[in-house]
């Protein structure tokens, strides 16, 4: 695989982004979700391969949002693209949001993860997130929208 670039969302993303998001998760952000983040001055990303990210067609692989904060950055939402997972894009990702945390002096990273979703959950375990508490009833599930999962509240303290 070519090398991915990391670069700054915009609007015109979206286009591709929304479609990705609602195939990759139970409760999908809405495209207002993603505008409404752009407007707030949240940190978002998209990843594209380097050799197609002169063309404005570029196939998205990958996008994050982050929420800086006086003395942490919370990961909002990350999601590969269902066809690309287990290439290490979310682990590189991971690496390029730690980056920028240091880069700008934000001591910490959050995040929040559903139990259920192993894979996202062992990934951070294996980059060093520890979970430190839980957030009741957090989740909607997508088979019973009555019923809710909690959420794993995570931390990563850089050096």
């Amino acid at each position: 695989m070519s090398d991915l670039q990391l670069e700054q969302m915009t609007e015109a993303d979206l286009v591709s982004i929304v479609p990705l998001e609602l195939q990759s998760h139970q409760h999908p952000w809405t495209r207002r979700h993603f505008i409404d983040s752009l407007k707030a001055g949240h940190w978002a990303y998209c990843v594209r391969q380097v050799d197609a990210a002169h063309s404005a067609l570029a196939e998205i692989h990958a996008y994050c949002i982050l929420l800086p904060g006086v003395d942490e950055l919370h990961l909002l939402n990350i999601t590969v693209a269902p066809h690309l997972r287990k290439k290490g894009i979310a682990r590189r990702m991971m690496q390029a949001i730690e980056n920028l945390a240091l880069q700008y002096r934000l001591p910490r990273i959050l995040l929040e993860v559903r139990p259920s979703n192993t894979a996202a959950f062992a990934l951070y375990q294996s980059l060093n997130f520890k979970e430190i508490a839980r957030r009741k009833n957090y989740y909607p599930l997508r088979e019973n929208p009555n019923q809710r999962e909690d959420a794993c509240v995570m931390e990563k303290v850089l050096q």
